[in-house]
């Protein structure tokens, strides 16, 4: 997404709000891509289980985009909101904000497409049961 094209804001609803630690540091001094993903995903199955009434497996991640990098000390924010459902699966757009130390106006540093299944207890795909988004 160019950033000309962007919103002023965070799009969707605050699914997953975090501070980033040292522990979460690459060599360079910044949090590892690896840990934004994975609290990105966090937040889109929060959204998606919702949405599917019950359990949910990532299946994809597409899109991804790191824009600018995170920090330790920065309170990391994800958004979420639903771009398509189908039969069995939903798919969520998570865009990840940071405020830098905790103070200032939000930092858009990173988005991506994630879908999610619908499984049953047994890991079988399953309808999703609220259609509607």
């Amino acid at each position: 997404m160019a950033e000309a094209a962007r919103s002023p804001g965070p799009m969707g609803e605050l699914s997953l709000r975090m501070m980033a630690m040292p522990a979460d540091t690459n060599a360079s001094g910044h949090i590892f891509g690896g840990w934004v993903l994975g609290q990105m995903d966090i937040a889109g199955s929060i959204l998606a289980l919702g949405q599917a009434g019950g359990r949910v497996v990532t299946v994809a991640v597409d899109a991804m985009k790191f824009h600018k990098p995170v920090d330790v000390g920065d309170e990391v924010s994800c958004y979420t909101r639903i771009t398509r459902i189908g039969r069995t699966s939903v798919t969520v757009m998570v865009e990840t904000w940071v405020r830098r130390g905790r103070l200032g106006a939000p930092v858009h540093v990173t988005e991506g497409l994630f879908t999610y299944v619908a499984v049953d207890r047994h890991g079988h795909p399953v309808e999703v049961l609220n259609k509607a988004f």
